[in-house]
């Protein structure tokens, strides 16, 4: 059931013992979102814990700094940044899939998995609307929580550089640093940070790199040998899926990365020209309009890479 903002915080105010899922593969906006949420509901006095299907990348550490770790049986069950369940890994789906109480999210595409869903897909990112919900819950920010909202929304922005930045976001980020937000530590860490293992990956990863239908799409293949051999791991990929996007001519970039369990993701970047989330809801994913992804299961990266990109060479630009 599709609920408001109101009506979202009102849940939340009134639950206790609440359990924060993000999704797998966590990145700034799911991970912003979730311990923004749990910083709150502590402050209110509340029990909370999350937990995310993945290892959470070493730059995100600064997100849950100082917060205290409870063990409980949960009550309650919320979902951030989580468009369907099966995004959630497949641990935690198993687990706590067809329990979730409320979903918060901002993609156009969320099934509407959990008993009541907070959506609001015009949103730049879902930390803009955790920042909604706890000022409805009647929640002071500081800075703590401030620096998780401001990093969803600094990452799912690109810095503020994407075409889904409204004057609501800057309005939204004004008040963040406002509030303490260290913004200026945390865009040096998710823009311009990077290790020495991740900068041999991004090389390996250019030596991929094929153009198809005379430069308008670009594909970079990502398998695990090139991540054993950089010593890196599938966090790395972060920086790498807009590369592709950056080459003059490009209209859809695509990176194709080889996962554990027989399974390859594809993550694809588009200009205003095409619609991510189409191409990437035709083999049953989705995400934004620019930014979207999908899953296959028992193909190899070689295989992904033909069927995508014939797909939307016959399909799509035609």
């Amino acid at each position: 059931m599709l609920i408001d903002l109101k009506k979202a915080a009102e849940m939340l105010n009134e639950a206790d013992n609440i359990l924060i899922l993000t999704h797998a593969n966590p990145d700034g906006d799911t991970l912003g979102s979730g311990y923004a949420l749990l910083r709150a509901l502590l402050k209110a006095g509340k029990k909370a814990r999350l937990i995310n299907n993945d290892e959470i990348n070493r730059k995100f550490a600064f997100l849950y700094e100082g917060v205290p770790s409870y063990d409980f049986a949960e009550d309650f069950i919320v979902s951030v940044d989580v468009a369907e369940k099966k995004l959630l890994g497949d641990n935690v789906l198993e687990k706590y899939g067809d329990r979730v109480n409320l979903a918060i999210d901002h993609h156009g595409i969320s099934r509407l998995f959990a008993e009541n869903t907070f959506c609001e897909s015009e949103s730049a990112s879902c930390c803009e609307l955790l920042y909604l919900v706890i000022k409805e819950m009647g929640i002071e920010l500081d800075s703590g929580i401030a620096s998780c909202i401001y990093t969803g929304v600094s990452t799912d922005t690109g810095c503020f550089r994407y075409s889904n930045v409204t004057p609501r976001t800057h309005r939204i980020a004004a008040e963040l640093i406002e509030a303490g937000a260290d913004h200026s530590r945390i865009n040096v860490a998710m823009f311009e940070t990077k290790s020495m293992n991740n900068i041999m990956l991004e090389r390996m990863c250019l030596d991929s790199l094929r153009s198809y239908a005379d430069g308008k799409i670009a594909l970079i293949a990502v398998t695990k040998a090139m991540l054993d051999e950089c010593g890196t791991d599938k966090s790395a990929l972060d920086a790498i899926k807009p590369i592709t996007r950056q080459i003059e001519g490009v209209e859809i970039g695509i990176t194709v990365k080889e996962e554990d369990g027989d399974k390859v993701g594809v993550s694809i970047r588009s200009s205003e020209s095409f619609d991510a989330a189409e191409i990437c809801a035709h083999f049953g994913g989705g995400g934004h309009a620019r930014a979207a992804g999908c899953q296959f299961r028992g193909k190899t990266v070689e295989e992904v890479s033909g069927t995508v990109v014939d797909y939307i060479i016959n399909e799509i630009i035609k």
